[in-house]
């Protein structure tokens, strides 16, 4: 792959990424409210709260309905209006909840997102290279220097024989080159921040291996990501940190390698024991018990107590406050410190 192009700045000018470890994106307090087929009001993502320091893979993780891809939506500014009730989303210093972002100069150029489903992403009356050459025919560029640009993305992306297939429609390519286009494209703005919502779902386990790689090595060049999943092995190959989502609440956040290893929320230990390669590769699956809980039917209190083998009364009665149980570590659970015991 070819190296690292910089990100833009809101005013189209090149910028150099901040420091690693700077916060480029920070997530504080975000709520999320949206109307349910009966009219009334649902709050699908209550209170999240996260950062992506500049140069690491963040994972959000969760089963389907925690609120992961709400939270990646609200980042790139593709909520219905007025979704985004509450908190802050801060990119660089500049909250993008407030009325006057110019999404047309962040979207692409600062923030680019990865679908989760590339054919439908993908517009099936275009070529594969005009899509990947929207964002640099929109800023003027050359015919010929946009086509030299699309094959170079293309090439990066793993696409075998570009210049030929840019000339190819959707249906044309396979689920994974698919995805590797939808990826070429993504990156075809210089983001700083590559969002990837389930980036390997309905690819077969071959070629799930390869999309991991090419993130892994585009992860490399520098470029921050937040991966959606709700498969905690993909995770475990790329994330720096990870957020764990559940019922439209963060249930624990810090380090991936830490919390994996040693979750400080039960059911974040619940999702790791349902995972046997997560662990070791000869250990046996736990099935995670009990359904999941969802925002529009949330229990009071602590959301996962239903399924919990640690609830209590507090449980049932108290939503429990996000606190700092070990350096860096974060867990919403009463009683952190047992799941944490070995």
């Amino acid at each position: 792959m070819g190296g690292r192009v910089t990100a833009q700045r809101p005013d189209g000018t090149g910028a150099v990424n901040p420091p690693p470890g700077t916060p480029l994106l920070q997530v504080e307090d975000l709520v999320i409210d949206l109307p349910d087929p009966q009219g009334d009001v649902v709050r699908v993502v209550d209170g999240v709260s996260f950062d992506v320091p500049a140069g690491t893979t963040v994972g959000l993780i969760g089963e389907s309905g925690s609120g992961k891809t709400m939270t990646a939506l609200a980042v790139i500014g593709l909520l219905p209006d007025r979704a985004a009730t509450g908190g802050r989303l801060l990119w660089r210093g500049a909250d993008l909840l407030r009325p006057e972002t110019d999404w047309r100069r962040v979207r692409g150029h600062q923030i680019s997102m990865i679908f989760q489903d590339p054919l439908a992403a993908l517009n099936p009356s275009l070529t594969i290279g005009r899509q990947v050459g929207e964002i640099l025919r929109r800023a003027g560029r050359p015919r010929a220097e946009v086509r030299r640009a699309v094959i170079d993305l293309l090439d990066r992306a793993g696409v075998p024989d570009p210049e030929r297939r840019m000339g190819d429609y959707p249906y044309e390519f396979s689920g994974g080159l698919r995805q590797r286009a939808m990826i070429a494209l993504a990156l075809a703005g210089n983001p700083a921040l590559l969002l990837a919502d389930e980036p390997t779902t309905a690819l077969d386990v071959t070629v799930q291996a390869r999309i991991l790689r090419l993130l892994r090595s585009i992860q490399q060049e520098g470029l921050s990501m937040l991966l959606v999943s709700h498969d905690l092995r993909v995770i475990a190959h790329v994330a720096d940190q990870v957020v764990v989502m559940y019922a439209g609440r963060v249930a624990e956040r810090g380090p991936a390698a830490e919390v994996l290893r040693r979750p400080a929320h039960p059911y974040t230990r619940a999702l790791v024991a349902s995972v046997p390669a997560v662990r070791t590769r000869t250990a046996l699956a736990d099935p995670l018990p009990g359904t999941p809980a969802t925002p529009a039917h949330r229990p009071s209190g602590c959301a996962f107590h239903p399924r919990c083998p640690l609830a209590r009364d507090r449980c049932r009665a108290e939503v429990p406050p996000a606190r700092e149980v070990a350096p860096g570590r974060w867990s919403a659970c009463h009683f952190a410190e047992e799941v944490l015991t070995p």
